[in-house]
């Protein structure tokens, strides 16, 4: 499996940018998982919608994880899972 993104220049500035944003007017908290990572967000319908687009791309972009929205616990959870090298990468990332 390759692990690689491939977006590049302006396209990956403005999602890195966008999840940023996203995250910190947003964002709950951060878990590292087994299989990848988990990040939990208020449940709001506006942060639902921004986070299905971002996820549009990242399930293009960075095709050897599996990027999902899941509901728990009142929040939603934004679930990107992986095997082999990609767990540690996806470990490595949203770390700001």
């Amino acid at each position: 499996m390759d692990i690689a993104c491939t977006l590049t220049g302006t396209n990956q500035t403005e999602q890195r940018e966008r999840w940023f944003a996203l995250r910190e007017r947003f964002g709950i908290d951060r878990h590292e998982v087994a299989d990848g990572l988990r990040l939990t967000f208020e449940d709001r319908p506006e942060v639902e919608t921004e986070l299905r687009s971002l996820l549009a791309v990242e399930n293009d972009c960075c095709a050897w994880a599996d990027w999902t929205v899941e509901r728990a616990e009142g929040t939603l959870v934004m679930a990107a899972r992986s095997q082999g090298d990609g767990v540690p990468t996806l470990h490595g990332m949203f770390t700001m």
